[in-house]
């Protein structure tokens, strides 16, 4: 406790970033500290699980020495401490599992297991301190493409998910393909910029009428078939054109689902949430397409948008408050559902 305020810490290592975000009451931001992998992982092409696992061994310490000095508290005045336990990779996620029972025991602090997909969601607490369920929940990640109707704080009702690739794992695999590189992600919206969305009309696919349902992977081999056709034929590639028309494929049926889910439950509020979640032209379609329903697009910066242990910190004080405490016992679940 410092100053009246409950303090929550929360550690994410789902993956290749060793994060710790420090909260108060659950919305104002003491401290959000993100060691990132990507300078390492790039060489591979991808996140390799065994790098990721050792780094954030390397790194957790000097993250949560980093994060309480930004907060200006010491351990002792951590009230809570929350933990993504999955889903990720089991490796990385025992990092930091381990870490945050190894402080709960010798603090005697209590423990909250975070999942890690409402940590996104919770994120848009801090950005949006009004913000308050019920809404309607669009979660695009690497991977995950999820529609959520979220009913209070961490309780989900999955309405859409990615039936193969999510979004993000669509954009790495084209990125690779047209000489782009790791992360894919960042660099597609960069060079779609430059680019035509209509140079190549790559199909929408909607699958059956109702469906919240993503399904990236047909779309993903027409471009790889588009992108082989070209040089068979010894055409030039226009990356920028195939990054844009790609995007505008993939952006085009999640803005059109996450708006259609929103009417269909009377929701007049969508909460972004997810690594994808950045992209430029996500956040302009989905705008535009809102602002022509009355419904209010709510979107995180994209430090909010990556993995960080803020979100962690703030999901778990909402866990915290309804009782939902974590024991010794607690392991690393790779692939927890929503």
């Amino acid at each position: 406790m410092k100053n009246g305020k409950h303090i929550t810490l929360g550690i994410e290592s789902s993956c290749d970033e060793t994060a710790i975000g420090i909260v108060a009451d659950g919305r104002e931001v003491l401290a959000n500290v993100i060691s990132s992998q990507i300078d390492i992982h790039t060489a591979f092409g991808g996140v390799v699980p065994e790098i990721a696992s050792r780094r954030h061994l390397e790194n957790i310490n000097g993250v949560l020495s980093q994060a309480l000095e930004e907060a200006q508290i010491t351990i002792d005045e951590v009230d809570l401490i929350g933990v993504t336990y999955g889903p990720g990779l089991v490796g990385a996620l025992l990092v930091g599992v381990a870490a945050a029972k190894a402080i709960s025991f010798a603090k005697d602090i209590p423990l909250v297991a975070v999942n890690h997909m409402h940590g996104h969601i919770a994120a848009n607490y801090v950005e949006y301190p009004e913000l308050e369920p019920p809404f309607m929940g669009l979660v695009v990640s690497g991977g995950h493409t999820n529609i959520v109707f979220v009913k209070d704080y961490n309780q989900c009702e999955t309405l859409g998910e990615t039936r193969d690739d999510a979004a993000g794992e669509a954009f790495d695999k084209v990125a690779r393909v047209i000489g782009l590189g790791y992360p894919g992600g960042p660099k597609v919206d960069r060079a779609a910029k430059e680019g035509d969305p209509h140079a190549i009309e790559f199909k929408r696919v909607y699958l059956e009428p109702g469906s919240y349902d993503f399904s990236f992977s047909g779309l993903k081999t027409a471009a790889l078939n588009h992108i082989n056709s070209c040089r068979q034929a010894g055409k030039e590639i226009n990356v920028a054109d195939m990054a844009a028309s790609f995007q505008e494929a993939v952006v085009e049926v999640i803005v059109n689902k996450a708006i259609s889910a929103a009417r269909e439950f009377g929701q007049d509020r969508i909460v972004m949430a997810g690594g994808v979640a950045s992209n430029s032209r996500l956040r302009e379609m989905i705008r535009e397409e809102g602002a022509k329903y009355g419904i209010q697009i709510m979107q995180p910066r994209p430090l909010y948008c990556t993995d960080n242990g803020v979100m962690i910190a703030c999901s778990a004080y909402y866990k915290m408050k309804k009782g939902e405490f974590a024991g010794p016992d607690l392991d690393a679940i790779p692939g927890l559902e929503f």
